[in-house]
């Protein structure tokens, strides 16, 4: 019942108006290491490249899962027959991929004893891999394992949304899952006053720290080169490597994105510039109990503090994060102002400036190198992409400190985990 009031209550017309945060509780203890704590070891990326026309357009989501398999496997020099598990996310691949992941195994020197499946929970499949490796490694069913995301935009449509009972069309939330992505958007700017000029500034950011963080080189330790075959237009096939995201838009404007027609709705408010690219990519996070690293001898990048997923609206799917982050925060026994980096995904700018405005964060602990509107949103590889982000930039950073990963989902999710990052 208090969840129903809390969302019938977000979905007043007043509540654009109204200012809402997590307040700090002054009670709340500090987080101690304990031998049983979800530690990340490690984890890599490819570059993020353009659906059907970038250069991962003739690469298969198993040679992209390989890359980053075999290269956080390599860093860290860990036998691969140690590993407990392995879990893959992935939203557009028949049958989440289950095949495509057990090829990309083999594909990766990874021997048949170790087990291997897929998850799909949309657009936060690959940081649902990541809890659901933890909760294995919690149970005691394995002290190490690695949680995936991969998402081939140019191979796979996702317009299908599968076999469905013609009485969907009978029940209102049943029906509102099939509204497309970019009505719901449209429906959170104009249902929560979002303007097409905030969309604008809020892409303009994105787009201005992802070309920064590039021009940098943050994004070196992160990224796996990968060497792939591309096909042009005219079929003529040349070998590539790919090593820096291509989404990123270093001439982009404000008056360049006013300019732009609204992508999903006459006289709407979102477009090509202020939304999610549509991406092919892959990424990799290794987990462990904290004992079993150290014994190992393997380093501990940050400890998985806590996990949240909560159900919205379908139709305003994007308001997800508002939710999650906070019942996320009040598991760890934190609040907003204990975070120091937000990585929220830029599934839409309208959606992002909700949340944002909602949960009263500071923009400048948001995304500080540029979310999906910049980068691109592989779907499942999206969660654990945002993982490996976030965990490098804390360690820029060079101190004790926490990040939340989190993002919308489809039909009317949001999920939120919150990170530590240990220091030197």
């Amino acid at each position: 019942m208090y969840r129903a009031k809390t969302i019938f209550g977000h979905l007043a017309p007043s509540v654009a108006t109204r200012k809402c945060s997590v307040k700090k509780v002054d009670c709340r203890a500090p987080l101690e290491d304990a031998d049983d704590d979800i530690v990340v070891v490690h984890g890599r990326r490819t570059a993020i490249a353009k659906a059907k026309r970038g250069s991962f357009k003739n690469t298969t989501p198993d040679e992209l899962l390989s890359a980053v398999i075999t290269a956080v496997l390599k860093d860290v020099e860990l036998n691969p027959a140690s590993l407990g598990d392995i879990c893959v996310g992935n939203v557009l691949q028949p049958g989440a991929g289950a095949v495509v992941a057990r090829i990309a195994q083999f594909l990766s020197g990874i021997p048949e004893s170790v087990p291997i499946y897929c998850v799909n929970r949309q657009c936060s499949s690959g940081l649902q891999a990541v809890i659901n490796i933890a909760g294995g490694i919690r149970n005691g069913s394995y002290d190490i394992g690695m949680a995936c995301g991969v998402e081939s935009m140019t191979l796979r449509d996702p317009s299908n949304p599968g076999d469905m009972s013609p009485r969907t069309l009978d029940d209102e939330k049943a029906r509102s899952c099939l509204i497309p992505m970019g009505i719901t958007s449209e429906n959170v700017a104009e249902r929560f006053g979002i303007t097409r000029h905030k969309q604008d500034q809020f892409a303009l950011l994105s787009q201005q720290r992802a070309a920064r963080a590039q021009k940098m080189g943050l994004f070196q330790a992160e990224i796996v080169p990968v060497v792939t075959v591309f096909k042009d237009d005219q079929g003529n096939e040349k070998t590539i490597t790919l090593s820096q995201d291509e989404g990123i838009r270093v001439n982009t404007t404000l008056e360049g994105l006013a300019k732009l027609k609204p992508a999903f709705k006459e006289n709407g408010s979102s477009t090509a510039g202020n939304s999610s690219q549509v991406s092919d990519g892959a990424a990799a996070v290794l987990l462990a109990r904290r004992s079993k690293a150290v014994e190992l001898g393997l380093p501990v990048m940050g400890v998985l503090r806590s996990f949240a997923v909560v159900g919205v609206p379908p139709d305003v799917m994007g308001i997800g994060p508002a939710y999650a982050i906070p019942a996320a925060l009040e598991k760890a026994g934190l609040t907003t102002d204990d975070i120091d980096v937000f990585e929220i995904n830029e599934a839409f700018a309208s959606q992002a400036v909700y949340c944002i405005e909602k949960l009263g964060i500071p923009l400048t602990k948001v995304n500080p190198n540029g979310g999906a509107i910049a980068l691109g949103h592989p779907l499942g590889c999206t969660g654990a992409r945002q993982v490996v982000t976030l965990l490098n930039e804390l360690k820029r950073r060079q101190k004790r400190s926490y990040g939340v990963v989190s993002m919308c989902i489809g039909t009317g999710m949001g999920a939120a985990a919150v990170f530590e990052f240990p220091g030197k």
